[in-house]
């Protein structure tokens, strides 16, 4: 891997074998397998230990909208024949699949069903893990091969999206995968330079107050990191966390009132826009971008930004980069994700 930093992929004579690193406990692995396309009838000697897979997968659960649509980019949308969470897979082909019997609904991915599963015949489970989960219970029993998804764990957005060769490889669409990720690579670094070129660089605040609390990305989160990346000087840069850090209204106001851009995200709110955000707090129209009008705005129930961006960080940062630096940019190139509220 050039970015991932918890997945390795050797190739053998035969089989692949892929590592994936316990992103909580440094030095160790959270699991090994051992990749073998359904060509190779016969299994190879000597083989390591590891969960064996046989490739191409065809019938495939997927616990996450994430992957879900990544199976979608790879062509591969007919692999998946069950999901988690369905409420939250914003993803008009999933939903319209489910409702045609084609696609099963199999519950909680903290609960799934695991009969509605096995009645599947699964090829693999993909699958989430977290820190100290204790494992995953009744399916751990079933043999069906869990594809443990810990790319959200990476240090960047180019780590993370590099995790699609190991996907790739597992629906047999490795040269898509490969050729996605170039596109991805290329198209983020080509904005990258530019924005380092750039000799003006706004002050960005992010999001908005939710219960009492308002959340920001950290310094470290993949966020933080394609904010600097396009061009823009994120407020809670220093702050070190790969997660969200929470705050009150007042010590955002605090350090964040003169903020040049404000980037709000919400969810499927109709209308949203300026006199929405006056209506929540009349604090808010102390901000600097929202008083000069800066404020731009993303719908996550109907732009697809949880869907698409972990795998196409290039398209967010495309948006970061023309909101930054509006002067760079030509008037039909669109935003995929953002837009300018109304006033």
């Amino acid at each position: 891997m050039k970015y991932a930093e918890d997945l390795t992929m050797i190739q053998y004579d035969g089989y692949v074998v892929v590592r994936v690193a316990d992103p909580w406990h440094k030095g160790k692995t959270l699991h090994t397998y051992v990749v073998i396309p359904d060509s190779v009838q016969q299994l190879p000697r000597h083989l390591p230990q590891g969960t064996i897979v046989r490739t191409p997968l065809c019938r495939a659960v997927v616990s996450t909208t994430v992957h879900s649509q990544l199976f979608i980019n790879l062509s591969a949308p007919a692999a998946i024949r069950g999901v988690c969470d369905l409420a939250y897979v914003n993803i008009p082909y999933v939903q319209h699949q489910v409702k045609a019997g084609r696609i099963a609904d199999c519950g909680s991915s903290m609960a799934p069903d695991v009969e509605r599963m096995m009645n599947l015949n699964p090829d693999a489970v993909f699958l989430s893990p977290f820190e100290n989960s204790g494992g995953y219970g009744k399916l751990e029993k079933t043999h069906i091969p869990i594809i443990e998804c810990a790319d959200y764990m990476e240090p960047s957005p180019l780590a993370r999206a590099e995790w699609m060769k190991f996907y790739g490889l597992l629906l047999g669409k490795e040269r898509q995968a490969d050729s996605l990720f170039q596109q991805v690579e290329s198209n983020y670094l080509r904005v990258k330079s530019q924005a380092q070129a750039c000799k003006t660089h706004p002050t960005v605040l992010m999001d908005r107050r939710e219960g009492g609390v308002w959340y920001l990305p950290g310094g470290r989160s993949t966020i933080g990191q394609m904010i600097a990346d396009a061009g823009g000087r994120y407020i809670w840069a220093e702050e070190k966390s790969a997660g969200s850090v929470s705050l009150s209204l007042e010590a955002v106001l605090d350090r964040g009132a003169d903020a040049d851009v404000w980037l709000v995200r919400y969810s499927g709110i109709p209308h949203f826009g300026y006199n929405s955000l006056a209506g929540e707090s009349k604090a808010y129209t102390l901000i600097q971008a929202f008083r000069q009008h800066h404020v731009m705005g993303c719908d996550l129930q109907n732009s697809g930004f949880y869907e698409l961006t972990p795998f196409r960080p290039d398209l967010l940062i495309h948006d970061f980069y023309a909101i930054f630096h509006p002067e760079k940019i030509s008037d039909d190139d669109k935003l995929y994700f953002f837009h300018a509220l109304q006033p």
